[in-house]
């Protein structure tokens, strides 16, 4: 037993303390427990290894733990069975919560309590046999290749030493009969099997002494038990006979394992080619504008609300808003939207696009980790370092693969002998065993498909932010859509108009004269269709807000007034021609103006429809998934009318209109009764929905709110990109099982093939390393996905 310290964020009185406290005494493993609202800690007797579960405790009673991530670099992993060693060893820390090893990044990710002393954990890492160093700001595939370098020069070196000995095998089926001599060959594979090799003797021993099992274990007493059989003929061979000798077997296994380690790592270093291309939209300095004066300084340097210069073909070293200027900014590799976006003043900025063609003055909003890259990156890197579920088989089969490979091999030695075999073939067989054996595979299977699919969809405007969101996002068979600002722009433009006793151009020559100055959705909508239509508005006097009914004033001398029908029966005015039109409008949903001419005499001038308009790609979208057999919904707040309006006009299977925001998270469980749903929003009322749901999608430019809720986010608000999500996830969950099925039937297939005989084991050395390297490979395909791409059908 030992004692925690938790700090606790949240509790606000003393019952936050008591429900903490009395929270922690129902866990069994839990030997007392005090809570102290004062200073915010939770003072805990329990054993070691409990913190997961008294985080879990508190979460679940409304509460959280203050953690803090930590990230580790880890060198020496080969395989799965070394990522559970890990995990394992870190487990046992008492001050972390969670851990998180990645084979294919190398990096351990933890949760540990504030003030936690990292070397504790790199004690434990090195204890486990592997070397932990603390992670930086950037990711090792950023530096210099130079370890990838060295590990080419190892492999030509041992390709060199080796060629000479297998040779002679190469040039037999010609009819030339000649072997080194038994001195050259010891010569030529010494260094090849401990100099070259040592890397398998130095982690085997690591993980002896650690009492566990790895990959170089294998490999190590495979090439081992060769190179010793050769030295044993070599000995007791007659003067003058030529030793049957197996040098050429454990040099060419070392070899061909050093040549899919090589390549495997430069396979790996492609997928996380999505982290460093967003690193690298990081410019290092910006240009500050100071009492009119330029500066040059580093970004560590700049403040929020300091003024920058961006001049033309430029990156954005900052957040911030335009102050003066007009341009267009690339933002392709940020939001994944192709075309060039227009700025000027007013308009926000992203650090990392690339300004177009004028200088621009841009005030600083946000800096460093607070950007949006910033954040952008760190989610990429958190789904990358996730495990999808179904990794737990995986780690699983680990723990127990290296010891029962060993007991094959053992098994494979002593058969054969009872079978009356001579030693040197069971030797073999059981070499043969040990060396095709490869949980790399097993290990690499996961992460790389994760790391490629993540990479690539972020590439497109997609952030995939766990694994969890990734593997449920295939099963997909529902999609709801919020309507305002998901599938249309969320902002009223008018959408018809109906003559009275004007003009369509007096209509809204007049009308957009009325609206001059104000800041109202509907005022804003109409002189924005004027200026579109370049329609001159004349000079506005004696403007005046009608209560709850509309605005009214003078306009080239008439008085004029536009608002709802109330003002109609004001002015004991009929709608005459315009009411059919009215009474059709206001079924789809819309708002409706009237333009009034008071006097002696009013006189109806028109009618203008409002209404919100739907976003480009919204009917692609909804086609989209029900070409992939995925059914469409429409959950909203709006009016049944404007609701079926919207639902017609896509296409979508089943609108569901006025529905409180409390009530969407309702609707939302129905659906699910009925398959896995996915939910799309972008507003704080969408929050619960998105987290109700199976996979929450918010849309990009939405609230903060619901891009937490939500496991998947788009960065352009293009609904066309939830069918494309969901086809990644599937491209990418595909992925996974070929991978795994690959591994897991190499082993089936190739394990008992070695011990019945059928497989050399220089030709067991070529296939491990290579079932590695093509597990990485098949995850490197999702690197050529496009939205659109996919079949038609789930």
């Amino acid at each position: 037993m030992i004692t925690f310290d938790l700090p606790i964020r949240g509790m606000t009185c003393a019952s936050c303390a008591g429900r903490v406290e009395r929270a922690l005494r129902q866990l069994p493993e839990v030997r007392s427990a005090s809570v102290n609202l004062a200073s915010e800690l939770a003072r805990v007797e329990a054993p070691g290894d409990s913190l997961a579960a008294l985080s879990a405790c508190i979460e679940a009673a409304g509460y959280e733990v203050a953690l803090e991530p930590l990230e580790l670099n880890i060198e020496g992993m080969n395989c799965a069975s070394c990522v559970g060693r890990i995990e394992r060893a870190l487990g046992q820390l008492p001050a972390i919560s969670r851990v998180a090893v990645n084979l294919a990044d190398e990096k351990a990710r933890l949760q540990v309590l504030a003030g936690f002393d990292p070397q504790q954990a790199i004690r434990a890492v090195t204890a486990a046999g592997y070397t932990a160093t603390l992670a930086n700001t950037k990711t090792p595939t950023d530096g210099p290749q130079e370890p990838l370098r060295q590990e080419r020069l190892r492999l030509l070196i041992a390709l060199a030493l080796s060629l000479p000995l297998v040779l002679p095998m190469l040039v037999e089926p010609f009819g030339l009969h000649w072997m080194l001599p038994a001195w050259l060959q010891w010569l030529l594979a010494t260094p090849v099997q401990f100099v070259l090799g040592a890397r398998f003797y130095r982690a085997a021993w690591a993980a002896l002494k650690a009492r566990a099992g790895n990959m170089d274990q294998l490999v190590a007493i495979g090439t081992s038990a060769g190179y010793g059989l050769s030295l044993y003929q070599w000995a007791v061979t007659p003067a003058g006979k030529v030793p049957h000798l197996y040098f050429e077997t454990s040099a060419v296994i070392i070899s061909l394992i050093l040549l899919g380690k090589y390549l495997e790592n430069r396979a790996k270093r492609r997928t996380t080619g999505a982290i460093r291309a967003l690193q690298a939209l990081r410019p290092d300095h910006a240009v500050r504008l100071t009492n009119g004066q330029e500066q040059t300084v580093g970004l560590e340097e700049l403040l929020p609300g300091d003024c920058i210069v961006v001049r033309p073909g430029e990156r954005f070293p900052v957040d911030g808003r335009v102050l003066e200027g007009q341009s267009h900014a690339d933002e392709a590799l940020i939001s994944g939207e192709s075309l060039p976006v227009a700025k000027r003043p007013g308009d926000r900025v992203t650090a990392g696009a690339i300004n177009g063609e004028g200088r621009l003055l841009v005030e600083t909003t946000a800096l460093g980790a607070e950007t949006v890259l910033s954040r952008i990156i760190r989610l990429v890197e958190d789904a990358q370092a996730a495990k999808a579920p179904i990794q737990k088989l995986v780690d699983r089969v680990s723990q127990v693969f290296v010891p029962a490979v060993l007991l094959v091999a053992l098994a494979t030695l002593l058969g054969w002998l009872l079978l009356g075999a001579p030693l040197e073939d069971a030797l073999l067989n059981a070499v043969a065993v040990l060396v095709i054996a490869c949980p790399c595979a097993l290990g690499l299977a996961t992460p790389t498909a994760i790391m490629a699919g993540t990479g690539v969809a972020a590439r497109h405007g997609i952030l995939i932010k766990d694994a969890e969101a990734l593997e449920l996002a295939h099963a997909v068979r529902h999609v709801a859509f919020d309507k305002t600002g998901t599938l249309t722009e969320g902002r009223p433009r008018i959408i018809h108009t109906a003559l009275g006793d004007a003009t369509e151009e007096e209509l809204l020559r007049l009308a957009g004269a009325l609206q001059q100055g104000s800041e109202h959705p509907l005022a804003r909508a109409v002189l924005q269709h004027c200026n579109e239509l370049c329609i001159p508005l004349p000079q506005l006097h004696d403007s005046r807000a009608l209560a709850g009914r509309g605005i009214a004033g003078t306009v080239e001398g008439r008085t004029l007034q536009l608002g709802s029908s109330r003002l109609l029966e004001e002015q004991q005015l009929e709608a005459g021609t315009l009411a059919q039109s009215a009474r059709d409008w206001e079924n789809e949903g819309r708002t409706l103006s009237w333009l009034i001419e008071s006097g002696k005499k009013p006189r109806l001038l028109g009618l203008l429809a409002f209404g919100d308009v739907l976003k480009p790609g919204a009917a692609e979208a909804i086609s989209e998934l029900h070409a992939q057999g995925i059914s469409s919904h429409l959950i909203s707040g709006d009016n049944r009318g404007s609701v079926a309006a919207v639902a017609a006009t896509l296409g979508i299977d089943q609108p569901h209109a006025q529905v409180l925001p409390a009530d969407k998270a309702r609707l939302i469980g129905e659906l699910r009764r009925l398959g896995t749903v996915a939910m799309v929003g972008d507003g704080i009322n969408d929050a619960p929905a998105l987290a109700a749901a199976d996979v929450g999608i918010a849309m990009g430019g939405g609230t903060d709110a619901a891009m937490h809720a939500a496991g998947i986010t788009l960065m352009r608000g293009d609904p066309r990109l939830v069918p494309a999500a969901l086809a990644i996830s599937r491209r990418t969950y595909a992925k996974i099982r070929q991978n795994l099925f690959w591994a897991f039937i190499y082993n089936l297939i190739g394990i008992p093939l070695a011990a019945a005989g059928l497989l050399n084991p220089m030709f067991a050395g070529a296939a491990m390393a290579l079932s590695s390297v093509s597990v990485v490979s098949n995850a490197l395909l999702l690197n050529r996905w496009k939205p659109g791409s996919d079949p038609k059908t789930p």
